[in-house]
């Protein structure tokens, strides 16, 4: 019996958020936690792409999972997530080309992100298509939250600001800002202190370890 007949969608999303969380859980997904988080504009267009993309490449493996054949399944897999990284890819240059330009090419390696193929294979391929959806787009989101921390965090204490804009006292004479937290450093800092904070308030293993 699948997953998702052995548990309701509400079950699904706290998995993909807590339980297996992408990145304080498998810790899939780092390239883009260390590149893209020292400013939480960057970061939260960064997150709505790859919450777009994981939620729609796992429909639509769900949707195709009876008619694509074993021995082709990932490279299917892959077509599928290369074509709506293509399509947010070129969104973002038509309609906000300087936040493309921001993000550089990691957009487009949105494609080599493990946390689209692992909950293709690990879920969407043998579950139905609502599931799927909500599995994918809850992984998204799980993974948002741990970079949407950092990234508050790392421009707080680096510049002074959220989104640009000014905080009382951080962005002040009396803040001696940390310019480390802008730096790539501050990203590794910041990435190990939330995955130990995480796993210190809930130790658990995984979903497999919980009645």
């Amino acid at each position: 019996m699948s997953e998702a007949k052995k548990t309701g969608v509400g079950k699904i999303a706290l998995e993909a958020v807590w339980y297996n969380n992408p990145i304080f859980r498998q810790i899939l997904g780092i390239c883009s936690t260390l590149a893209v988080t020292n400013l939480v504009l960057n970061t939260l267009v960064m997150c709505a792409a790859l919450t777009a993309v994981t939620g729609l490449s796992s429909l639509t493996v769900s949707l195709l999972r009876e008619w694509t054949p074993r021995n082709i399944r990932m490279m299917v897999e892959t077509l599928i997530m290369a074509f709506y990284v293509i399509l947010v890819d070129v969104a973002l240059a038509a309609y906000w080309p300087e936040m493309r330009k921001n993000l550089g090419p990691f957009v487009g390696l949105i494609i080599t992100n493990c946390i689209l193929m692992g909950r293709a294979e690990a879920f969407a391929i043998t579950n139905p298509p609502w599931p799927s959806l909500v599995d994918g787009v809850m992984s998204g989101l799980g993974y948002s939250m741990i970079l949407v921390i950092i990234a508050v965090v790392r421009e707080l204490f680096g510049m002074g600001t959220i989104c640009g804009v000014a905080v009382p006292y951080f962005s002040s004479e009396y803040w001696d800002k940390w310019i480390i937290m802008v730096m790539p450093p501050g990203a590794f800092f910041m990435l190990a202190l939330v995955i130990w904070a995480f796993r210190s308030y809930a130790p658990e293993a995984g979903g497999e370890s919980r009645k």
